[in-house]
């Protein structure tokens, strides 16, 4: 297997989001989680109800992060919840987090939108949304916005396999995915992509053999969880009836795996996240204890060091 050189100088070995982020910034840049209120068309009857087998957002929302508040309030407190965290971040991202953060009309998009960006502290928009809903008509706002503040919009993809959207219920095509994502590049616009390791059908160390199809997409981050089953989703009643749809792997397991998919990845695409953290209340299986995200990390890159590996060490133009 051909390998490249090491064009990392600095102990993470990767394309790291925080490094990326100061690059453009300057300083330490913090996300603000925000809900404002979206729904999904997986869940609104529009494409499916019951949304993704395995969706819960509120094991992922920040205690400050809830529809019952306004976009300003939630701002407010998120500032303040991070200011006491986090005290070295200056500036702030607007990160429109919980379900279809594009799934309203153009004029209510950027009402939204606009209120975030009135904050002198708020330095840009992250839009989580899902391929099926953009059309050209908000990618034109979001192009416009994109002009004059940073914004990336990240797009949950899942898997490259057909088969398995079908299986998780998703309710759109990887092909669909794939032309969304090309798209939105094609208009400058920063793009990340969302994808699950360990799906049902999908044991985890198999993910591999989608790297060079994920690598080959124009995004400028991504993003990698493992798959845990959560409380109050239709993977729960699925798990509790048939334990074998889910195959739960060992933090340990997880870091080869990762490692190696990382070692395949596009070394251009920024890594934002390597694995999930969800509060233990919200599992019901794949709990690693109490371990935090950034031990998660961690362990990541003192392996990668240990291994003497990089991003993109086998990664194949």
């Amino acid at each position: 297997m051909q390998e490249s050189k090491n064009p990392y100088q600095n102990e993470k070995r990767y394309q790291s989001y925080s490094e990326y982020l100061k690059g453009i910034f300057g300083s330490r840049v913090q996300k603000l989680s925000i809900d404002a209120g979206f729904t999904c068309p997986n869940r609104d009857g529009s494409i499916g109800r019951g949304g993704c087998i395995y969706c819960n957002n509120e094991g992922f929302s920040p205690s400050y992060c809830h529809a019952a508040k306004s976009i300003t309030q939630q701002i407010q407190e998120g500032i303040e919840f991070h200011s006491v965290r986090y005290r070295r971040a200056q500036q702030y991202l607007a990160y429109f987090q919980s379900y279809t953060n594009t799934y309203a009309s153009v004029e209510k998009l950027e009402k939204m939108y606009n209120e975030a960006l009135s904050f002198n502290d708020v330095a840009g928009l992250v839009i989580g949304t899902r391929p099926d809903c953009v059309n050209n008509e908000i990618l034109d706002l979001i192009e416009r916005i994109s002009k004059k503040v940073y914004v990336i919009i990240e797009y949950g993809v899942e898997t490259t396999n057909e088969e398995t959207l079908i299986t998780i219920n998703r309710g759109h095509s990887y092909q669909l995915a794939k032309e969304i994502i090309h798209e939105t590049a094609r208009r400058n616009i920063k793009t990340g992509a969302h994808f699950i390791i360990n799906l049902p059908g999908e044991p985890a160390n198999t993910f591999i053999q989608q790297i060079d199809e994920i690598s080959a997409l124009p995004l400028t981050s991504i993003k990698f969880h493992q798959l845990q089953v959560l409380r109050n989703t239709v993977l729960e009643k699925k798990y509790k009836s048939d334990p074998s749809i889910f195959k739960p792997i060992t933090l340990e397991e997880y870091l080869d795996i990762i490692i190696e998919i990382v070692e395949h990845l596009n070394p251009n695409i920024v890594i934002e996240r390597i694995a999930s953290e969800v509060p233990p209340r919200h599992l019901v299986a794949g709990n690693w204890g109490l371990i935090r995200y950034t031990e998660v990390a961690r362990l990541f890159e003192n392996k990668m060091a240990e291994k003497n590996t990089w991003q993109g060490k086998y990664y194949k133009k």
